[in-house]
């Protein structure tokens, strides 16, 4: 299980006198504070008094009913449909592993992939099989092969189409056809994690940040899984599953069985969030300030690492995946690099095999903008120590 990477990543990444590119978490200082204390504010005291109280297994109704409104000005679809709040997407991911997944099963992921995801995958006894990245998604004939050859023991794919975490590339359209066009026929589920597609720093990018879910007739049942984490906050812990009324009725059970249910407090504000119209001036402002920063951090790339090493140029999200040579070692870049305070997270933690270690993930999300160039040096220069 991949725990203990993430319990270390997240430890650096709330030391101040480290320069972290390490917790993939939105910047503290762009959290809407000023509108989260004008909604507490503005609730009645019935709805405090509610807030305070349990609520459904399936979620506080009205942020129900606000949710599928923003899915639906997305293009999901809602009709057949179920939709579920649920504590943290990474609970959602849980959930559909809770009711799929049997010990020896198999559960495909992109190469690289999500921590948590693999964390989850892994600890309910899933076998993974793995396909790689390039610049445009996962490699569809590798992924053919896979389901070729995998048989009747492949319950799940499990992608991340938009702004990959760890990789940071978003699909192309060509290639999100390719991949539905792979699925067709075959008995077994899609997972489709969608924390980032909000986030896209150009608005002519937006067509690409569509999901799979809304491009209409699914060739598998589709399981989209969302969060509040990056367009809100993660401190509310919210996210939600949408998925087709079988097999969510039995996540929910699942849930039931978990937590009973997900925070009232924060589902409450979540829907005034959503209902009075804030999450949109919210993402302009986000999506500019995050556009700023991964110019910054690639500009830094260009401007101090050594040859041979290459980088992702990210369209949005949080994220750029640096390869350096196949000889050279992550964890020992890393040790030489935080003896001088620069922090990442090393590419086997994203590996579901946990191997392939010439790669790392640069989180530029909650990195201050003044201290991002001085923290690429102080890793490029690691990178050169193991160079000569």
């Amino acid at each position: 299980m991949r725990s203990s990477e993430i319990r270390r990543l997240m430890g650096l990444a709330a030391n101040p006198a480290i320069i972290s590119f390490s917790g993939g978490m939105p910047a503290n200082d762009l959290f809407p504070i000023a509108v989260l204390d004008e909604i507490y504010a503005s609730l009645s005291l019935q709805t405090k008094q509610t807030a305070m109280q349990y609520g459904p297994t399936a979620g506080y109704p009205p942020l129900l009913g606000s949710l599928k409104e923003y899915l639906r000005s997305r293009g999901l679809p809602l009709e057949d449909q179920e939709l579920i709040i649920t504590t943290g997407a990474q609970q959602a991911i849980n959930l559909l592993c809770k009711v799929f997944i049997d010990p020896g099963d198999v559960v495909v992921t992109e190469n690289p992939s999500f921590i948590g995801a693999l964390a989850a995958f892994m600890s309910y006894g899933a076998r993974l099989s793995a396909a790689p990245l390039d610049n445009e998604g996962i490699v569809v004939a590798e992924l053919k092969k896979i389901l070729d050859t995998g048989g009747a023991r492949i319950k799940m794919v499990y992608l991340n189409p938009f702004f990959q975490n760890p990789a940071g590339i978003i699909y192309s359209e060509a290639r999100k056809n390719a991949v539905l066009e792979t699925f067709g026929g075959r008995n077994m589920i899609l997972l489709e994690d969608d924390p980032y597609s909000e986030l896209y720093f150009d608005e002519r990018d937006k067509p690409l940040t569509v999901p799979l879910k809304a491009r209409g007739k699914e060739p598998v049942p589709i399981c989209y899984v969302g969060s509040f984490a990056k367009i809100f906050g993660p401190g509310l812990r919210l996210g939600w599953l949408l998925g087709p009324r079988a097999i969510v009725e039995k996540c929910e059970l699942a849930k039931q069985s978990m937590d009973a249910c997900s925070p009232t407090f924060t589902q409450v504000l979540a829907h005034e969030y959503l209902s009075k119209g804030k999450l949109a001036p919210f993402l302009t402002s986000v999506r500019a300030a995050y556009a700023r920063r991964a110019r910054i951090t690639l500009e830094a790339l260009s401007a101090s690492m050594p040859e041979g090493v290459t980088w992702t140029h990210p369209k949005g999200g949080f994220y750029v995946w640096v390869t350096m040579p196949e000889s050279m070692d992550a964890t020992d870049v890393f040790n030489e690099s935080i003896k001088h305070r620069a922090a990442f997270v090393i590419g086997s933690a994203f590996d579901p095999f946990g191997t392939k270690n010439n790669c790392f993930r640069l989180a530029f999300s909650n990195t201050p903008e003044g201290k991002i160039a001085e923290g690429i040096a102080i890793i490029s220069s690691a990178i050169g120590h193991f160079l000569l």
